[in-house]
């Protein structure tokens, strides 16, 4: 069965606010990232690549706050070269 080249996700951030307040964002990015690995199915040597905007929407309001859920657009290229790109969904 052929994978969607396009999906989209909604990431709970929950897990990033039961750490101390000036790691959270930081966090953030790295649960973002974890959810698309356990998602996608992503193997060891596909690269992962999160958009500007998704960061900057994790940072707008500063390390202690991030928000706590985000939405994001996944698009899987069929050449290995490419990356898995993260993209913000935009409203």
């Amino acid at each position: 069965m052929a994978r969607a080249a396009v999906s989209e996700l909604v990431v709970p951030l929950r897990k990033a606010w039961n750490i101390t307040r000036f790691k959270r964002s930081p966090r953030a990015i790295k649960i973002i990232r974890n959810e698309v690995i356990r998602h996608l199915k992503v193997r060891e040597d596909e690269e992962i690549w999160i958009d500007q905007a998704v960061n900057e929407a994790i940072w707008k309001n500063g390390i202690e706050n991030p928000p706590r859920k985000i939405r994001l657009e996944i698009t899987r290229h069929d050449e290995p070269d490419i990356p898995i790109e993260v993209k913000l969904v935009e409203e």
